[in-house]
């Protein structure tokens, strides 16, 4: 039985589309306030702007997509679940470097060129396979499993081992981050507690209240439109939960600190698969559908011709031709995918 709420969101397109825009809104500011009074009531207990860096930041920039995909599977809307984070991935490199690039080169640090992009390479692959792989009813050294495309899923054991290579990955980001020299703390004026404690909780509870909107109308359009689940997450849901991660990038390439985009895009590609799709296969498995082997096929690629960019120029960059073709293979992609599958 449909509850009044979303009686009232799914039968009115108006209503809808309005919907969609606050959900936006309230995941984005939800962030932003969490980001912030999270890191201030860190620092003031003492803990270091590195630690607050690889946790409540890169936590925060995040929750868009988190909230969304989590409230989908929790909904047992799986196709939301899932494109969300793989249209999101693919935004991220094509849309968000392909610009940023085309504004201001995009430098790469050594870093991001042997360990954090193939990581990303490796988050699209094992998406592949999950999606991909079917398992035996009973497994065997005779019996291994076949492969066919959409007619996996990704299931709980699947979503354990993606949430233990990203605990992996963190780990070793703190070990490297250890190894560099620690800066000199900056003292910033501490606001009060209780201002902490309210931009937390207003944070937590405007990303719910924004991810389950964005959830209900966004499933309210496609079925008006006639459209399917996984188009409208690879979409309109991709691109709203990307939106801090555009807006950031292309604020740093016009100030020509670009080489923060790539740190930042990589970085939220390898959260969204190893925990956001961790955690959502964790709640309900999220099965193949129509499609999804292209998609997956797409993330890998975007990774892949990011390293290939960083690894062979000179200058280890990303240069404006570069995003100009990530820009058109994107492009290509979506036309591809709306109209052919």
């Amino acid at each position: 039985m449909i509850d009044a709420f979303e009686q009232l969101i799914v039968l009115n397109p108006w209503t809808m589309a309005f919907a969609i825009i606050i959900g936006f809104v309230l995941l984005i500011y939800g962030a932003d306030w969490l980001v912030d009074g999270s890191s201030d009531l860190a620092r003031r207990f003492g803990v270091s702007s590195l630690v607050i860096g690889l946790t409540v930041v890169a936590f925060g920039t995040s929750m868009p997509e988190f909230i969304v995909s989590t409230i989908a599977a929790i909904e047992e809307n799986t196709e939301i679940a899932i494109t969300n984070i793989l249209g999101s991935n693919a935004i991220n490199t094509f849309i968000i470097l392909g610009f940023t690039a085309l504004i201001y080169p995009v430098k790469s640090q050594k870093s991001s060129r042997v360990f954090d992009i193939p990581v990303s390479i490796l988050a699209g692959l094992l998406v592949l396979f999950f999606v991909t792989y079917t398992p035996p009813e009973n497994w065997s050294w005779h019996n291994l499993g076949s492969f066919s495309i959409d007619h996996g899923s990704i299931t709980f054991w699947g979503g354990i081992i993606l949430l233990v290579v990203f605990c992996s990955f963190m780990g070793h980001s703190f070990r490297v981050a250890k190894q560099s020299p620690d800066e000199t703390e900056e003292k910033v004026k501490s606001m009060p507690v209780w201002k902490m404690l309210l931009l937390i909780l207003s944070g937590f509870a405007g990303l719910v209240l924004g991810g389950e909107l964005v959830v209900r109308g966004a499933t309210g359009v496609a079925r008006t439109l006639g459209v399917s689940d996984a188009v409208i997450g690879l979409t309109v849901v991709a691109l709203g939960t990307s939106l801090p991660e555009l807006a950031t990038s292309c604020m740093a390439a016009f100030k020509h600190n670009s080489d923060l985009a790539l740190g930042n895009v990589i970085g939220s590609n390898i959260f969204n698969v190893f925990f956001i799709l961790g955690v959502g296969a964790v709640i309900h498995p999220l099965p193949a559908y129509p499609g999804l082997w292209l998609d997956a096929a797409m993330v890998v690629l975007a990774s892949l011709m990011v390293w290939l960019f960083v690894s062979l120029t000179r200058n280890h960059e990303i240069k404006r031709w570069h995003g100009a073709l990530l820009v058109l293979v994107y492009a290509a992609y979506l036309t591809y995918r709306l109209i052919c599958l």
